[in-house]
């Protein structure tokens, strides 16, 4: 009886097992069809991506037969749209990593110590109401960080605390401090959920051992949680690569070779927010540049998140 219950069959007269129960096939029928959807989803996912990357591949290949890819990897003057044109992308690159690197400076520590404190040191109903309030960050338009940082992050903070000086309307400085607040939600919400899924025997186990709070967080929680905290932190420099508002708003669109902070600078994707807004004629070289960087921006992103991937299954930790 014990089995027929569990498998929603019935027992014949003689002690054998007729069809499942009507109830049951209509449960098998909706698992089925709720695999085949999971199944399609994932696919679309998978088909989506593929059709970027296609839809890329073709005119960069096509830049690349007009523009030789030494010019391309090796120049420091990206001027595709004066005479004599010039296709040098490392202007774009440094630029993308020079906001990258303030908005990951921002961010990852900020997210780490608000993430530290709502899992091991705020009360339950603190942490209900800071943690809402930080995640409302993740909900405000880029535009308006955007408008933030040229309006009042740059004249007010950057170039009134800038030692060095000469910091104009637009700034990387400005373009990055905005862009980390923007991810820190990101950053902290995600390692925080990190944090929370260390099971609270090792925590106890260390604070019975005579532990620290802190030397719990550092020494228990934070290595137990940092394969989340990895894949948390390769998204946030995701979105810091790709962010095109803030950036073309705070830095500018002047592509400088440069790695001052004060100075403006354009990335790629705001170079691509930039051109793709219908001012080169269609199928030009200047036109197809879009295409040349939105590639070279795919490949980086692209390998970021295998490495990601590889450090995450390096260090996760799996409990019972």
């Amino acid at each position: 009886m014990a089995v027929a219950a569990t498998t929603g069959a019935s027992r014949g007269p003689e002690g054998s097992f007729l069809l499942p129960s009507a109830h049951l096939r209509r449960r098998l029928r909706v698992e089925k069809a709720v695999k085949a959807a999971l199944f399609v989803a994932a696919l679309a996912s998978v088909a989506t991506t593929v059709a970027i990357a296609v839809s890329l591949f073709e005119p960069t290949i096509e830049f690349f037969a007009d523009i030789p890819v030494g010019q391309f990897f090796s120049g420091t003057t990206w001027a595709p749209l004066f005479r004599p044109a010039q296709f040098g992308v490392w202007p774009l690159v440094t630029g993308t990593f020079l906001v990258m690197a303030i908005a990951v400076a921002v961010a990852v520590p900020c997210g780490l110590g608000a993430a530290f404190y709502l899992n091991e040191y705020a009360r339950p109903r603190t942490r209900a109401v800071v943690k809402p309030v930080l995640e409302i960050l993740a909900g405000i338009p880029t535009v308006v960080f955007g408008f933030f940082a040229l309006f009042f992050v740059n004249p007010q903070i950057v170039q009134r605390l800038w030692p060095f000086g000469g910091v104009g309307t637009f700034s990387a400085l400005a373009a990055g401090l905005v862009v980390g607040i923007m991810i820190l939600p990101t950053m902290a919400s995600l390692s925080e959920d990190a944090m929370a899924a260390v099971p609270g025997a090792l925590r106890d186990g260390a604070l019975a051992l005579g532990a620290t709070r802190r030397e719990v967080c550092t020494k228990v929680v934070f290595p137990a949680a940092l394969s989340g905290i990895v894949a948390a932190t390769v998204l946030a420099v995701s979105r810091a690569i790709g962010e095109t508002t803030i950036v073309l708003l705070a830095a500018g669109s002047n592509p400088r070779f440069t790695l001052n902070p004060g100075e403006g600078v354009q990335t790629m994707a705001s170079f691509i927010g930039f051109a793709g807004i219908g001012d080169q004629p269609t199928g030009s070289t200047g036109y197809k540049t879009i295409f040349a960087v939105g590639t070279l921006l795919f490949v980086i992103t692209f390998v970021l998140n295998l490495i990601s991937v590889r450090v995450v299954r390096r260090f996760r930790e799996a409990y019972e």
